[in-house]
């Protein structure tokens, strides 16, 4: 998606949800609010805070330039202390993939900040820190640096010019005349002055519109491998995340959800609940998808675990859909031989006469989404007003939900996005269940008497049973081609629920009947002609973005049939892909040239037993190639070694570069493993904690070597692209020893 920061406007929804009675959001999304003046003793700092600055006189503060939007303003980004310290804000969640120290590095280079004083900090549901290319408040698609870059940069560059414009003020020099360096600004004859004692006036100086940004050529800490701001914190343990909150009188909450998707309570006996000392109330609330629960809400976790394992509750799930996984294959099969939606339609009138064929089904399960820190939200609402304290992905989203839970005006709920332990999807959803629920939690607290904020926390069992999943996907393909591997055709159907249709991204995402996340990663970048039906049924269980959403599936079906044809042909992998891509896709080249020179490929003599598996996939505009080596021992796939390509243009940070494909790897690792599935039967998910949903243990990581083909152009993602191409790879790994193809994940090789 393109951005034009000239006509950038908020979607028309979330412009009709954010409207104050009395105040409509003009078209930038903030045009007639206030700006904030932030000053204090120690520093200085213009911040963009509106539901505070409704009640502020803000007539001093600095006018601002009426072509410049709230996120572009580095009021609400910047914060220099008089010894020079510098708060950075970053627009995202950080929950494991580094951008607390990635986009700070983009502002701090062009600040020339003193790297040693920077900090960074999460930011809030303040329409300052809207994705400026999505318009909404959203940490995903790989998305934080790619769409941020510009904007950080010239957040650096305009706090820069300011305080440049408030030492030339104070010495009476012409600005043009002036340096900056670390932190400092250097002027005529030696003249020095650093960023802390320059902060108070700059907040004065009026904001450029227009900044001049670095040659790249020129840049000192971009493209340097930089170690994360938070990792002494996490490695010492002194890192706070969510599930850290603790507030004066805070009480915690635990839900009883219903054994099925969608059932509602019909009877409840709470006497034994009541009398477990440090339980305060029991308390029916509303939950997602037109479910209700039993919240426990306690003095801590133990008394409101111990409250809820001791509640009584009948279920009514006689209007709910339940789901059996073995009879949910079959009615796929069924539908997969129907016409359906299509997303190519390419003449496959040829595939029978072809030499070649390949008939081929594949399966892929529900999976849970697993982050090491539970969900949890943290709620306190006094006087009409709300405090949040959450990891989310959607913090606007969630603040609209929460004051909607609350019966609260949206202006009067604010967002603190907290440091998160992990999510993959699952802290990101428009349902916004988990905020929705602690609200609910909260406001049915208050009609009882209860006027303590409230933490409402998740166990593991609970994630794991009551959650959203990847969907379930069927495959089914034809394919012919001659012996040169020259495709005559490509009938292929995909049967798997919809993650957008009924969204506020149906109508740029959804097109002809097809939602475009579970076609991605089809047919490209391979010249084959392809014939794509596509089926959305509807099915009682709540689906959600995996990490790499679509590509989990359809880099798996690619790049294993692509191998599949070579085997046939007696072709080297690599150089039928290098044939197949062509000319027009020299990124995917390039990373899958890497990825062979560096492993060894066709070079090296591999150990008995052992063999080569490929697979290069693009995803969120980056492309990852693997070149892995695996063996078979007593029936079961091992993954030794796994050597990456990456083409993700520059790379800002390449330490984080490297720890998200290697992180990536082990997630794609992790589809292969026995166990790694979310089953059902008569609509109770069967799975409850790592005992029965398989994630990789520490003695499953292979050695994993990471290179990044070098690049200028503005970074792409890099968050997700690392998962889908590992378990093709190894896949094909295992067909070459096995001489079976492997058409299903979780591996079965029985």
């Amino acid at each position: 998606m393109n951005f034009d920061q000239a006509t950038f406007e908020l979607p028309a929804n979330l412009r009709a949800l954010l409207t104050r009675h009395d105040d409509p959001v003009e078209a930038s999304g903030l045009a007639r609010r206030s700006f904030l003046k932030l000053t204090a003793v120690s520093g200085f700092a213009l911040g963009v805070f509106p539901v505070a600055a409704l009640a502020q006189d803000t007539s001093a503060a600095p006018a601002k330039p009426a072509g410049l939007k709230p996120l572009q303003q580095p009021a609400a980004f910047v914060h220099i202390e008089r010894d020079g310290s510098t708060t950075i804000t970053i627009n995202r969640l950080d929950f494991g993939q580094g951008v607390q120290t990635g986009l700070p590095m983009i502002l701090a280079e062009e600040l020339d900040a003193d790297w040693s004083k920077v900090k960074s900090v999460h930011g809030s549901n303040d329409p300052a820190y809207v994705d400026p290319a999505f318009g909404m408040h959203i940490t995903g698609g790989s998305g934080s640096i790619k769409n941020s870059y510009t904007q950080y940069r010239e957040l650096g560059a305009r706090t820069r010019a300011m305080l440049v414009s408030a030492a030339a003020a104070r010495w009476k020099v012409d600005a043009a005349t002036l340096q900056t360096r670390n932190g400092a600004v250097i002027g005529p004859g030696g003249k020095h002055l650093s960023y802390g004692e320059l902060a108070e006036a700059a907040m004065k100086q009026p904001v450029p519109e227009a900044v001049k940004l670095k040659d790249p050529k020129d840049f000192r800490l971009i493209g340097k491998p930089t170690g994360r701001l938070d990792a002494q914190a996490k490695s010492s343990g002194h890192q706070n995340y969510g599930i850290d909150m603790h507030l004066p009188g805070m009480l915690t909450a635990v839900v009883s959800r219903p054994p099925v998707f969608g059932a509602k309570v019909k009877s409840v006996d709470d006497s034994a609940a009541k009398a477990i000392k440090g339980v305060k109330a029991v308390l029916r609330v509303p939950l997602d998808r037109g479910a209700e629960g039993v919240a426990v809400v306690a003095d801590g976790y133990w008394p409101a675990k111990q409250g809820r394992d001791a509640l009584k509750v009948d279920w009514d799930t006689s209007a709910v859909e339940k789901v059996d996984s073995e009879k949910q294959l079959a009615q796929y099969r069924e539908l997969a031989t129907k016409p359906g939606s299509r997303r190519y339609d390419a003449d496959v009138s040829k595939l029978g006469a072809a030499p070649h064929k390949i008939e081929a089904e594949f399966v892929f399960p529900y999976l849970a989404h697993a982050p090491m820190e539970p969900l949890n939200c943290t709620v306190s609402l006094e006087g009409g007003k709300a405090q949040v304290w959450t990891g989310t992905q959607m913090p606007g989203i969630d603040g609209v939900a929460a004051a909607k839970a609350l019966g609260v005006a949206p202006q009067n709920v604010q967002v603190h996005v907290q440091m998160a332990g992990g999510g993959f999807g699952r802290r990101g959803l428009l349902t916004s269940d988990f905020v929705a629920e602690a609200c609910s939690v909260v406001k049915a607290a208050q009609a009882n008497g209860i006027t303590a904020p409230i933490r409402t926390l998740w166990s593991r069992e609970d994630d794991i049973k009551g959650g959203y999943y990847r969907p379930v996907h069927l495959h089914t393909a034809k394919i012919g081609f001659d012996a040169q591997g020259k495709v005559a055709g490509w009938d292929h159907v995909i049967v798997g629920q919809s993650l957008l249709m009924g969204s506020m991204f149906e109508p740029m995402m959804v097109k002809d009947g097809v939602d475009a996340t579970a076609v991605e990663g089809m047919k490209e970048p391979y010249d084959v002609p392809m014939r794509l039906t596509v089926h959305h049924p509807k099915v009682n269980v709540p689906v959600l973005w995996w990490r790499s959403v679509g590509s989990t599936h359809t880099a798996f079906v690619m790049e294993t049939l692509l191998d599949e044809i070579a085997r046939t042909t007696k072709q080297d992998p690599v150089a039928y892909r290098m044939k197949l891509i062509g000319d027009q896709h020299p990124r995917h080249k390039a990373a899958l040239q890497l990825a062979v020179d560096k492993s060894g490929y066709g070079k090296k003599k591999l150990d008995a037993g052992r063999a080569w598996g490929v697979a290069v996939h693009e995803s969120f505009n980056s492309v990852v190639a693997y070149v892995v080596e695996a063996s078979v021992k007593d029936g079961t796939p091992v993954l030794h070694n796994v050597t990456a390509g990456v083409h993700c243009n520059l790379a800002v940070n390449p330490k984080s570069v490297e720890a998200q494909v290697q992180g990536g790897a082990l997630m794609g690792l992790s589809m292969c493993l026995p166990g790694a599935a979310i089953t059902l039967k008569d609509g109770v998910v069967q799975q409850s904690n790592f005992g029965d949903f398989v994630v990789p243990r520490i003695t499953d990581m292979p050695q994993i070597a990471v290179h990044i083909v070098p690049s200028a152009d503005a970074p792409t993602g890099m968050g997700e692209p690392g998962v889908p191409p590992l378990a093709p790879a190894f896949a094909n790994a295992v067909a070459a020893i096995t001489g079976k193809p492997v058409r299903e994940l979780p591996f079965k090789l029985a």
